[in-house]
């Protein structure tokens, strides 16, 4: 038996394809790897650089799907279909609109796949393989599973292991997908499990993708000290909230921490307040001010995330986010309008306002582009929204910003290792801000397949 497995594009540029330059490693796709039999054979696809080769012979095809991928996903699926394989789909937005995904494929597997990946593959060894599966919350993630990553060699993917200590996340933002994927939960994998996931590997320089690593912080402190020993460096996404725990940053540091992508947001309360982040609402009444001097005394380099287009916000207010992020020198700013996902509070809010665009299915309409608004705001137009969003990337990513941020001796020119960290990765994500920009989602007709 032969198991293909697939990581979509989001999809291609005006008159060209698109090559993600600044691709990772699929890490949900090495899990399923490592969860599947030794005696069926395996193969990963990564349409983000590679052509499918749709005819080549397989007998099971699993693809993800997120939201933004969903329309190249289907595509993808009708084309394996079409000749005859079995495909099941999985990931975040089977999860956030499962009536959707099943209309595209053989079987839906509705969750964590841990739950139910061996009665899927023995279901479809028998040839009753299920319409849906739904699994159930996985409390031990990936409990004595090591995601294979001999599937991700010749891929070019960064030089970067990505891995998992915890999954979602229990606050309740009311535009967050993975609050409503994990029903407000968090989960952690056992540190020894961690350790030994690390210890498998050769990589120095570790990623986690946890939504949030320190929202246990008792576990957070656990996995910390049982970094220590292991002399790797590391980054992963944290709220500001981590602050309030002095033990917990000083055991972060000296694990080897290099820095978190943070969700600031905002830097106007009322803005916070109505997207019901909770843990902001203390470090966002002095604009962060004490808050980023200790982020800077730590010494960790930050990727500020900001989330644009609250009702709260102006033109106006969205520049003075650019102003603030620059001044701080940030090592990485994320300038990301509001996205309405399906399910989500934000999506249930706009659409009983009338003020969803694209149908209401963004991820579907073939007139929606990459980084564009999909709903109307209320104090600018939607086109107005999508072009004050481009400028702030493009600043913040321009030339000039890049070399006048490097020069923070706190953080990017702390040490050779963080400089050099900076130096490489700016680039890449300048690059790829101006790639991206404006993308057909899918590839609609434009794809060759026989």
């Amino acid at each position: 038996m032969k198991l293909t497995l697939i990581k979509p594009n989001i999809g291609r540029r005006e008159h060209s394809l698109f090559v993600d330059g600044a691709r990772m490693e699929p890490l949900q796709l090495g899990i399923l790897a490592a969860l599947t039999p030794s005696d069926i054979d395996i193969v990963l696809y990564d349409d983000r650089m590679e052509k499918i080769p749709y005819d080549e012979q397989t007998d099971l095809v699993a693809i993800t799907v997120e939201t933004y991928t969903a329309r190249r996903a289907y595509e993808i699926s009708e084309e394996y279909m079409r000749r005859g394989v079995k495909v099941i789909m999985g990931g975040m937005h089977a999860v956030l609109i499962p009536e959707e995904v099943e209309e595209h494929c053989d079987s839906i597997m509705i969750g964590d796949a841990e739950d139910k990946w061996d009665v899927m593959i023995n279901d479809f060894r028998k040839g009753k393989l299920k319409k849906k599966y739904v699994c159930k919350p996985v409390c031990n993630p990936q409990k004595n599973i090591i995601a294979r990553r001999d599937i991700f060699k010749g891929k070019g993917y960064l030089p970067i292991t990505l891995l998992q200590f915890s999954r979602g996340c229990p606050n309740n933002c009311n535009y967050c997908a993975s609050s409503v994927y994990f029903k407000k939960h968090h989960y952690c994998r056992r540190v020894e499990e961690v350790v030994r996931e690390i210890k498998s590997q050769k990589r120095k320089n570790l990623f986690f993708v946890d939504d949030n690593i320190v929202a246990n912080k008792e576990a957070a402190k656990e996995l910390f000290r049982a970094l220590i020993p292991l002399k790797i460096k590391w980054v992963s996404q944290a709220s500001i909230d981590m602050l309030n725990d002095t033990e917990l940053m000083q055991l972060m540091v000296k694990s080897g921490c290099l820095g978190h992508v943070i969700g600031f947001e905002s830097i106007k309360e009322e803005s916070i307040e109505t997207m019901s982040k909770g843990v902001n609402n203390k470090f966002v009444k002095d604009q962060y001010k004490e808050a980023i001097a200790e982020l800077r005394r730590y010494g960790l380099q930050t990727w500020a995330a900001f989330t644009i287009g609250h009702d709260t916000d102006t033109i106006d207010s969205i520049k003075e986010t650019y102003k603030f992020a620059l001044k701080n020198k940030f090592t990485f700013a994320a300038y990301n309008i509001l996205m309405p996902y399906p399910n989500t509070p934000l999506y249930e809010q706009l659409k009983r306002e009338n003020r969803l665009l694209y149908d209401g299915k963004w991820w579907l309409n073939s007139e929606y582009r990459f980084n564009y608004a999909a709903f109307t705001p209320v104090n600018m137009n939607p086109d107005e929204l999508t072009e004050v969003a481009f400028w702030c990337r493009k600043k913040y990513n321009s030339a000039s910003s890049i070399i006048y941020r490097a020069f923070d001796r706190k953080t990017n020119m702390r040490n050779l290792t963080r400089f050099l960290a900076y130096i490489v990765y700016n680039p890449i994500f300048r690059k790829e801000t101006f790639k991206k920009q404006g993308m057909i989602f899918g590839y609609n007709d434009k794809e060759k397949t026989k």
